[in-house]
């Protein structure tokens, strides 16, 4: 194995995660706005107000999305075995 293999096998590694990672991510990102811009609208500044509905988007998010995640998890799987298999 090369610099060249090592670094396009990080990159892919590194944008998986990026990609498994967004279905839950995001939504959460979304929702901490939203509860943010609550706050500052109805000034209540209860720190503990995001935690509760950002772990049930969450939660929701990846039960919806956990094919997606397995399919990004698995073709980067396949594709470091496969490179395995030929030797780089």
């Amino acid at each position: 194995m090369n610099e060249a293999d090592a670094i396009d096998l990080v990159r892919n590694a590194i944008w998986a995660i990026i990609v498994a990672s967004a279905p839950a991510v995001v939504p959460a990102m979304i929702v901490g706005i939203v509860i943010a811009l609550l706050q500052a609208l109805t000034q209540v500044q209860e720190v503990t107000l995001t935690f509760i509905p950002k772990i049930l988007v969450i939660l929701v998010m990846i039960i919806v999305a956990a094919p997606f995640i397995g399919s990004q998890i698995y073709t980067l799987t396949a594709l470091v075995y496969g490179r395995i298999e030929t030797g780089f």
